[in-house]
């Protein structure tokens, strides 16, 4: 007599982490449009020289020595050493040093969430140099990472929570691929990243050096998911759909992702933007306003400043309680009025701008009192619409009744064109070239140029050694 075997209940499907492992698994480069690729390129290369820029700060150097207690000869390098740690490490590390100088690009699109999609470079590199991977797969790793990113930052809402979690959700199907994961493995991979690791927007809030490194966990932390799936662990079920799940208490409400890019829908990499000045995104277009006036010859005699910028700016002008007293170099890079103080006095922010020297000038603390921020509602509808204008107008008045007026936007120039190569290159010059010398950096821009043809992805942090 035959026994029929018992019958098992078929598990309950979540259709977001259907999608995120269905997506993944069928992008390939061939897919990707010559301008994903180019834009791909330009964001390795942007982040590697903000990397660059951040290399000898303190929290930064931190980051380096935990992770040099952790070697791996077979993990990924520490750029800027030849020091290799576990390929989640070298994220972390690496996420850490490139988010700290406050250069990478931006996101803003009416009604989405926002954030920098730029955090997952450097942790999609990571495994990358782990996998030993070709430069195509690299590039299609970073297409998907930001689509990820980018398609869940439109749908999602909640700003009690970081927007670093993206970067982790991105960084998990993105390095889940590049280690080869299959369709299980990889739906698991997507699992172990949503559910532990909620970042709460506290993170960025009162002015911690935790601010970049939320970066660099959030890079950790989608690395080691996929470095747990590769091993066959198991993720919680129904990740983002369940009772517990993601929607009912991250996101907060229920939400699709229906439309991804690839076969004629635009990827959303190309709506990004790169940061041309060292502050947060809200910040850009006063300093760059504030320059077409800068530097004033005498800072005593100017009796009032007034900016006026859209309402997205002005609230976000601050992750400190105070902006008008931002007491360390992670409040200051969020400040309106510090920044563009900086900038009337030294003619443009730079990654100094934030020294002691800097920080706790007393001329400059006396011309943030004269600064008064406001809200253009012109200027905020324009920001709000598409295509998207980012106006700020810098209104300079002296003792002598003399006016000084600079602004951006629209006819006066907008940070929301695309920039060109030669633009990244500039950029990226820089930024690197007092530590990598002109030779290097030219070398290294035409590699990074070229990484479509590169045979190995591994080679690439090799050329950026300095100590």
């Amino acid at each position: 007599m035959t026994i029929p075997e018992p019958q098992r209940a078929e598990k309950a499907i979540d259709s977001i982490q259907q999608c995120l492992t269905h997506y993944a698994c069928n992008l390939s480069y061939a897919d990707l449009t010559p301008e994903a690729i180019n834009i791909a390129k330009s964001r390795v290369i942007d982040t590697l020289g903000a990397l660059m820029s951040g290399f000898f700060a303190e929290p930064c150097r931190i980051a380096r020595n935990v992770a040099a207690q952790m070697p791996n000869p077979a993990g990924a390098t520490i750029i800027g050493t030849r020091l290799k740690t576990t390929p989640d490490m070298a994220a972390f590390v690496n996420g850490t040093t490139a988010r700290y100088p406050e250069l990478t690009d931006t996101y803003h699109w009416p009604g989405s969430f926002g954030g920098h999609p730029s955090d997952v470079v450097t942790a999609v590199l990571a495994a990358a140099e782990h996998a030993q991977v070709t430069g195509r797969e690299l590039i299609t790793g970073i297409v998907l990472a930001y689509e990820i990113f980018l398609r869940i930052s439109d749908v999602f809402h909640n700003p009690a929570i970081d927007h670093t979690i993206l970067g982790t959700l991105g960084t998990s199907v993105a390095a889940g691929k590049l280690l080869g994961l299959t369709p299980d493995q990889l739906a698991h991979c997507i699992s172990m990243a949503a559910v532990p690791n909620v970042v709460l927007r506290q993170a960025r809030l009162g002015g911690s050096s935790w601010k970049a490194m939320a970066t660099g966990q959030a890079g950790r932390s989608g690395v080691f998911a996929a470095m747990l799936a590769r091993a066959g662990m198991e993720g919680p079920h129904l990740p983002f759909e369940g009772k517990a799940g993601w929607c009912e208490h991250v996101a907060k409400e229920r939400f699709t992702l229906d439309i991804m890019g690839g076969n004629g829908t635009p990827f959303r990499i190309l709506d990004t933007r790169i940061k041309p000045r060292s502050g947060s995104g809200g910040t850009t277009a006063s300093m760059i306003a504030a320059e077409k006036v800068a530097p004033i010859g005498n800072i005593a005699d100017v009796t009032q400043v007034i900016i006026e910028t859209c309402k997205w700016s002005k609230e976000g002008t601050g992750i400190s309680e105070d902006p008008w007293n931002p007491q360390c170099k992670e409040a200051a890079d969020h400040s309106i009025p510090y920044l563009v103080a900086v900038t009337l006095m030294d003619g443009q922010v730079t990654p100094h701008s934030y020294n002691d020297a800097h920080l706790w000038n007393p001329q400059l603390r006396a011309l943030m009192q004269k600064i008064k921020l406001v809200e253009n509602e012109e200027f905020t509808r324009a920001y709000e619409r598409m295509p998207q204008e980012n106006h700020t107008r810098v209104t300079v008045t002296t003792n002598s009744g003399e006016q000084y007026v600079g602004a951006t936007g629209g006819a006066h120039g907008d940070l929301s064109a695309p920039n060109t190569n030669k633009q990244i290159d500039d950029k990226f010059r820089g930024l690197t070239e007092d530590l990598l010398g002109t030779q290097r950096v030219d070398a290294i821009l035409t590699r990074l140029w070229h990484l479509e043809d590169l045979d190995n992805a591994a080679t690439i942090p090799h050329h950026f050694v300095v100590c």
